[in-house]
């Protein structure tokens, strides 16, 4: 399996307490045999269920830091952004969630990648630049945008995000979809339900347009928590809408909408 041969070598300390396979029996294979990747609309992208072993997700959740404080970022612009809190390099993780980090940034892991998107030359963010563990709060939203496109401090394009949704008991009522937006901002084509256990693979380009503009329902102690992993290349080949200069997230004002 591959969970078992990607967990990093362990210490004494803790032969007793590894963590549980990230995947399921059968997660794993169903990721990589997936087909439709590339045609998806109204860009590559796919949505899988039940990918992972709800025991490693309520791992990470059980580990989940604190995350208002010096080490985690808040970002709370009120106009782009309400509400919504990041892990950064510094953020101290629990075990099983690092290992879980480690292993979706293997080889093993990034051969998966590459052969269901047909993109090549995968590369992790050891970083975790604007990624690893993300939580919105009751009230917050990520208006529609495209991401950054090349890496501050490497310089590497980005290709790739990974979601994976940790929240169990999630209601339509309570909103926070991912939605994704056609390349010219006319109109939403799909509405993800941020619900425990549901993988969004999407391709980065700068029209490859998502968010969570509509605020999260809910009481004060709702949140809305993900795991997000982003992957690079060097260098990227000419594809509809990858944008060549240089930028950081372009904001999308939705028609009638706003932000």
């Amino acid at each position: 399996m591959l969970s078992r041969f990607l967990k990093p070598s362990p210490t004494p300390d803790v032969l007793a307490d590894q963590p549980a396979s990230l995947f399921t029996p059968d997660g794993l294979a169903r990721f990589g045999n997936y087909q439709g990747y590339g045609t998806a609309e109204p860009y590559p992208h796919l949505v899988l269920d039940d990918v992972f072993n709800p025991e490693a997700l309520r791992a990470v959740l059980r580990e989940w830091p604190e995350m208002s404080t010096g080490d985690s970022e808040l970002h709370n612009d009120g106009t782009f952004v309400r509400r919504k809190f990041g892990t950064t390099w510094k953020t101290k993780l629990g075990f099983a969630t690092n290992s879980y980090l480690q292993e979706l940034s293997h080889p093993a892991f990034l051969i998966v990648l590459q052969k269901v998107t047909g993109l090549s030359g995968l590369l992790p963010d050891p970083y975790f630049f604007g990624g690893g563990l993300h939580a919105t709060a009751a009230g917050g939203k990520l208006a529609v945008h495209a991401d950054y496109n090349k890496h501050p401090v490497t310089k590497l394009d980005r290709r790739l995000n990974l979601l994976i949704y940790l929240n169990e008991g999630w209601l339509e009522t309570n909103g926070g979809c991912l939605e994704l937006w056609d390349h010219e901002m006319k109109k939403c084509e799909k509405r993800i339900l941020p619900v425990f256990n549901r993988m969004v693979l999407l391709s980065t380009t700068s029209h490859s347009f998502h968010g969570q503009p509509e605020p999260i329902v809910g009481p004060a102690g709702l949140w809305r928590k993900s795991i997000a992993l982003y992957y690079f290349s060097n260098g990227r080949p000419e594809e509809p809408g990858a944008g060549r200069e240089e930028h950081t997230t372009l904001w999308q004002e939705r028609p009638g909408q706003g932000f």
